[in-house]
């Protein structure tokens, strides 16, 4: 008689799983957008985010010309910069971290 091996599952990974596979959401400094409105845009679309801490990002958008202001997932990625895009924030394109 003889006996098999089970099965082994192969566990496939999604592009932006893991911490090396991140993708980024990134926004950049430009004349036209108030502190305020900075905030208010990332509070209101990214998960966790207060309006303080959107202060805090724009505040660093406004000194270094650039935050990461979220990273993980493709689908998230796209999804929030889809949305900071349509309050009129200045995007790079999504990164892969």
């Amino acid at each position: 008689m003889t006996t098999q091996a089970p099965a082994r599952r192969t566990r496939t990974r999604r592009p932006g799983e893991g911490t090396d596979g991140a993708w980024r959401v990134i926004v950049l400094n430009d004349d036209h957008n108030t502190f305020q409105g900075v905030a208010f845009a990332l509070a209101s679309v990214l998960p966790s985010t207060s309006y303080e801490q959107g202060m805090e990002l724009a505040n660093r958008i406004h000194n270094t010309g650039q935050a990461i202001v979220w990273s993980g997932h493709k689908e998230a990625a796209e999804l929030y910069w889809t949305q900071l895009k349509g309050h009129g924030l200045t995007m790079a394109p999504l990164e892969k971290g």
